[in-house]
């Protein structure tokens, strides 16, 4: 079970990659308020039950996507119970099979490892390689959880606060998915 800490609504006064003090940076300048928590390196959907469970709200599930020719990238945000299958997302976005971009390629990118990408990680793609991608379920509620840039650390954050604040911030416009549940 994942050791999970109190809820914060300060960034952390230390032990920070250049990143997260990014990112951070970026909440405190938009004036967007947050709940966090600090746990165990959480890299599977099961160890972020017990952050959900804390924050009271569904993390994220986010993926990093590529077609095959490796020029286009997508970074989907989407319910953690909902599956994913890539010709259900293929088909919604008119591309190519799409399949899990590499690890260099999210470092590159979005300046993270896997299981630490987030939509806080767009902050990094100032050319606007990656493309976001949101399931209208994930969109459409209240609040919306995810990393960091790192994923010994959750954050709480209004949706409408990522829509109307942080997206335009970065410069990118979501597309919007009706991924299946079955």
């Amino acid at each position: 079970m994942l050791t999970v800490s109190e809820i914060f609504t300060t960034a952390p006064a230390g032990g920070l990659t250049e990143e997260q003090k990014a990112v951070f940076a970026a909440l405190e300048h938009l004036q967007i308020p947050y709940e966090r928590v600090e746990h165990d390196w959480a890299n599977t959907m099961a160890d972020c039950e017990a952050v959900s469970a804390v924050l009271g709200v569904d993390v994220c599930k986010n993926l990093v996507l590529c077609n095959r020719q490796k020029t286009q990238y997508y970074l989907l945000a989407m319910p953690s119970d909902k599956p994913f299958h890539t010709k259900d997302l293929s088909h919604q976005l008119g591309c190519a099979r799409l399949s899990f971009a590499e690890p260099e390629a999210m470092e590159t990118l979005l300046h993270v490892q896997p299981g630490s990408a987030s939509i806080l990680s767009l902050l990094f793609d100032t050319e606007g390689k990656v493309q976001l991608v949101i399931d209208r379920e994930t969109k459409d509620c209240e609040y919306f959880s995810c990393h960091p840039c790192k994923s010994t650390g959750t954050l709480k954050l209004k949706t409408a606060d990522v829509l109307q604040a942080f997206l335009p911030y970065t410069k990118h416009e979501p597309v919007t998915v009706d991924l299946p549940r079955w």
